[in-house]
């Protein structure tokens, strides 16, 4: 049975290619004309993720987007795009790590997910440009939305939420920040400008297009509005300034002066980007920026809540945020884990009064070898409560899932691509970053209900 079956055939020996002869290979042929039966839907695999995107998307509640559709039924003007196409295409790039509406629409041109998630629908970068940050009290209700949904369904909770913040670059160069005497002098050239381009046309219709002109007259008042939103910027850090300087008027008409002076000197704001400010960020250099801070549920992993502003500083942004996730669910957070950063003690204190436990480092003694632990003599009793409690195991156990559970939504936000903001302003810098905590709760929701 072990015997080899046809032993007595012979080996053939592979002939010997003549000298000089060029390889066979299979070469493409892509003029070939084929008929397939396929649809857009049998090309995309049934596992892959865009169709669990647009799963996602198929539950949200869209109706205030429609709402503002003015092409109706029966009446005239050209039908937009639907807005769970244009929803599924930014939560799926965001996935991807594309934060550009250019790329995203070469992305539509392209590749086969997004194909399928447009289903046929043409695109352009000003279509997805304007839905990313068009409608942010749209995106941050779906967020609140969503998670007092997985609230009610006892998947998410709000008993303990722990809170990060982020500074990401802005879209504005260091070379773009003016003191005031610099931004009147660009008022002044911006209104020149607008002047000279009025005065060409009325002179010469004809000597260029209207078009032109008008292209041309848009692009100047526009700098000059950024221009006057520079200097008001400006004119108002030099009021703070000089205020800090001189504290309740009680200060002598000449260091007034001096300080007011000195403020004007170093207030700066820029014509790019009047809303952003210079921070410090976590390489240690000096860039322009937002902080953005995400509160997240320590259970559940998913973001409750976003905020975004322009100071550089943590301290002071606790007890806000905790303030709007009560406004937001009528559920205020029990306990609330943040960093050293933003352990300001009047904070601690309000929240003390609502019923919130506060667990934060206690900061280090600068000097002596005091317990830090240990409550000072003039502490209120909030205060020294919080730092009798965070001198427990109990406390130090609690306060590690800050980490696991802030910072890694800070960190999967970065890996998605936020590192610098392409658009400009506090309320267009919010609409993105609700767009990545709308995209980190769904990818959430996949991990917590795989069903």
């Amino acid at each position: 049975m072990d015997e080899p079956l046809f032993e007595e055939l012979p080996v053939q020996d592979r002939p010997e290619a003549p000298r000089g002869s060029r390889p066979r290979v299979r070469a493409p042929e892509r003029r070939q004309v084929e008929w397939r039966a396929l649809s857009l839907d049998d090309l995309l695999p049934a596992e892959h993720r865009a169709r669990l995107v647009w799963a996602f998307v198929e539950r949200l509640d869209l109706g205030p987007l429609y709402a503002a559709i003015q092409a109706v039924e029966g009446g005239p003007g050209r039908p937009p795009a639907d807005p769970r196409v244009l929803m599924a295409l930014w939560l799926y790039a965001t996935l991807e790590g594309i934060g550009s509406a250019r790329g995203l629409a070469r992305l539509c041109r392209e590749h086969l997910a997004a194909q399928w998630l447009c289903g046929g629908i043409g695109m352009n970068h000003k279509t997805l440009a304007d839905f990313r940050v068009g409608h942010g009290a749209v995106l941050e209700r779906l967020l609140i939305d969503g998670f007092a949904a997985l609230l009610q369904a006892g998947v998410a909770s709000l008993e303990r939420v722990a809170q990060d913040g982020v500074r990401v670059r802005a879209a504005a160069g260091a070379a773009s920040f003016r003191r005031c005497a610099t931004l009147r002098e660009c008022r002044r050239q911006a209104e020149q400008q607008i002047e000279r381009l009025r005065a060409e046309i009325d002179a010469d219709p004809g000597a260029t297009s209207r078009r032109q002109v008008a292209a041309r007259e848009r692009a100047a008042a526009e700098r000059q509005r950024r221009v006057e939103a520079a200097l008001a910027a400006a004119e108002q850090l030099t009021a703070q300034r000089a205020a800090r300087t001189v504290k309740d008027g009680k200060a002598k008409q000449k260091r007034a002066a001096r300080a007011a002076n000195q403020a004007e000197t170093q207030a700066r704001a820029s014509t790019t980007d009047p809303e952003a400010r210079v921070m410090k960020m976590a390489d240690g250099g000096w860039r322009p920026a937002y902080n953005a801070q995400l509160a997240a549920d320590t259970r559940s992993g998913l973001i409750a809540g976003v905020a975004v502003d322009n100071v550089g500083s943590d301290m002071g942004k606790m007890a806000p945020l905790n303030d709007h996730l009560a406004a937001a669910y009528g559920v205020r957070p029990r306990e609330h884990l943040v960093d050293g950063g933003f352990a300001k003690l009047d904070d601690i204190v309000a929240l003390a009064a609502a019923g919130v436990t506060v667990y934060a480092p206690v900061p280090q003694p600068r000097t002596g070898d005091r317990d830090p632990h240990v409550p000072l003599p003039d502490d209120p009793p909030a205060v020294a409560q919080w730092r009798e409690r965070m001198g427990t195991d109990v406390a130090r156990m609690i306060y590690r899932e800050r980490a696991a559970t802030a910072e890694c939504a800070n960190a999967q936000a970065r890996n998605r691509g936020l590192i610098r903001f392409l658009v400009r302003g506090t309320a267009k810098v919010k609409a993105v970053l609700l767009w990545f905590a709308l995209a980190h709760n769904m990818a959430c929701l996949w991990r917590l209900t795989p069903g």
